[in-house]
């Protein structure tokens, strides 16, 4: 079992959406995100998704979309991003999805040598962006569904499993200081993060990647994989450094 990572696939089969509207990078995007994905993915892989999977505001037109992830090879295991307004209660959504689909909201999924955890994520008091009026209740909403989705993740590793997590946000700062998020990660012992959220060219030269207090950071926007999942974990179980463009 491999275990690989892409996100914002920012899919729109419903009511579409064209993402060539921010450049020609975008153009045909679903179908090089399917044509990586079918060379590289096997069955019995794992692809994790973390966050702005769709555009769709309800989930009946999200699932179009989910279904179209669906019809890809392996397990697939989703966070929530910004624009998933779809996405409303992770146990109430469960039973809706496509087989071999699981999304995870302030808990965890054990899979093999691995668990799996996550959450949104938010922008943070450091951040110039950041209004208190707004986000403050968001972010400390989005503080404990990860500190008990790290919880979980540990009663299920049972010491023997291996930890992965899943932001939607980055979760260090543009110059590289580290956020509550990523200390709350670091220490719960996770092997790796992966994540997305960032679409400008300046913001992926400034992201963390590569390892991080014993973690591995990992960006997966998919802009930035030129729409190839990256391999995170190979099939001898080791965690790569980083994430690199297709």
């Amino acid at each position: 079992m491999r275990i690989w990572a892409i996100a914002d696939l920012h899919l729109s089969f419903a009511a579409p959406k064209p993402m060539d509207i921010f450049g020609d990078r975008w153009r045909d995007h679903p179908q090089r995100i399917a044509t990586a994905w079918q060379r590289l993915v096997a069955p019995e892989d794992v692809v994790l998704l973390a966050g702005d999977t769709s555009w769709a505001m309800k989930l009946p037109e999200a699932l179009v979309d989910l279904r179209w992830i669906g019809a890809l090879p392996g397990l697939k295991v989703l966070t929530k991003g910004n624009h998933d307004y779809w996405w409303d209660y992770a146990r109430k959504r469960r039973a809706e999805l496509p087989a071999g689909m699981l999304l995870v909201e302030a808990d965890a999924v054990a899979h093999g040598d691995w668990v799996f955890c996550g959450t949104r994520g938010w922008v943070t008091p450091e951040q110039p962006t950041y209004n208190p009026a707004t986000d403050e209740r968001i972010y400390r909403r989005e503080l404990g569904r990860l500190e008990r989705a790290l919880a979980a993740a540990q009663r299920l590793s049972e010491g023997q499993r291996r930890i992965g997590v899943l932001l939607h946000y980055p979760p260090f700062l543009p110059d590289g200081r580290p956020t509550r998020f990523a200390e709350l990660i670091a220490a719960a012992g996770a092997a790796f993060c992966v994540y997305g959220h960032l679409h400008r060219r300046a913001d992926w030269n400034a992201a963390v990647q590569g390892e991080r207090d014993g973690v591995r950071y990992h960006l997966t926007a998919c802009d930035y994989l030129n729409f190839v999942p990256s391999l995170i974990v190979d099939e001898a179980g080791h965690v790569r450094e980083r994430s690199y463009p297709g």
